[in-house]
């Protein structure tokens, strides 16, 4: 297997939707606590990326082998059909890179406390059922709830925990607050799934994936992807105003255009190859703000 035939396997363009919400849980641990675990965090990261690349391969290996008869989508679309790589092979790269990621997070929910094993329990659940099983979470109408809270809600707090495990109480406030933070990426972070699904409506019930666009229809699914966007803003603002977020962060309200135009365009025609890179840029763009302009502000106090 070539390097980029692994890198389109494991859909590294796509990793700015768990490295973001990383680096912003990474903030938010300096801002708020004073405090960074650099050791800690960066063996996170490690397990993180590695899992997350291993559930994307999980993805395109479900897809493939459950994709019905008749259709284009394996010898055309998927990459293991399309590059005719071995299932076996596949398989067995998914099972060691998910093995070495547990392990990797059951030894450092030794030294930082087993919150940290149940969060990461439910992550693991979440990544590997989103495309198994019987009814895959990817093929129902909760495909954007748990894409959204697991990456764009759960990496943050994971994060958060593993920096401040010494001090970091349990209670609603301290949850509150990252909820918050973590809010843009969430949305950002669903959004994308929800434009995937507004692009492949048609295949997907042609494969009998029944996701969250085929109950609400494509106009009230434009509307969602349109109201999460502000939504996300929002919560940037609310982030300041609340005190989580140092007034550095209202600079983010600068690429508001840009997220305008990229919401326009995908309002206007939603086809996978022309207009998903749509959510793809506003997720890249609104994110990668949302940290530099959080860290300027940690830089400048």
């Amino acid at each position: 297997m070539s390097i980029p035939i692994f890198l389109e396997l494991v859909e590294m363009k796509a990793k700015t939707a768990s490295v973001l919400p990383f680096l912003i849980g990474l903030c938010y641990s300096y801002y708020h606590y004073g405090i960074i675990h650099l050791g800690y965090v960066v063996i996170y990261f490690v397990a993180m990326f590695i899992f997350n690349m291993a559930v994307d391969i999980l993805d395109n290996y479900n897809d493939y082998r459950h994709a019905k008869e008749g259709h284009d989508y394996r010898e055309k679309t998927n990459i293991i059909g399309r590059e005719n790589l071995s299932l076996r092979f596949v398989f067995c790269l998914m099972v060691t890179m998910i093995v070495i990621s547990a392990l990797i997070g059951i030894a450092l929910a030794y030294i930082v406390g087993w919150p940290l094993l149940w969060m990461g329990l439910f992550c693991y659940l979440v990544g590997i059922f989103y495309s198994s099983g019987p009814r895959p979470i990817s093929s129902l109408p909760l495909g954007e709830i748990f894409s959204g809270v697991t990456m764009g809600f759960m990496i943050s707090l994971i994060c958060v925990y593993i920096n401040t495990f010494e001090a970091f109480q349990w209670n609603f406030s301290e949850v509150l607050g990252i909820v918050v933070i973590a809010l843009p990426n969430t949305m950002w972070i669903a959004n994308l799934m929800l434009a995937n699904n507004t692009c492949d409506k048609e295949e997907d019930e042609k494969n009998e994936r029944y996701t969250l666009v085929h109950y609400i229809g494509k106009i009230n699914a434009l509307r969602l992807f349109a109201g999460m966007n502000v939504v996300a803003f929002v919560a940037i603002l609310i982030s300041f105003l609340l005190g989580l977020a140092p007034w550095t962060v209202l600079l983010s309200f600068l690429v508001v255009p840009f997220v305008y135009g990229q919401v326009k365009l995908f309002l206007q025609k939603q086809v996978k190859s022309q207009t998903f890179p749509c959510a793809v840029k506003i997720l890249a763009v609104g994110s990668i703000v949302q940290v530099i302009t959080y860290l300027l502000g940690i830089i400048i106090a």
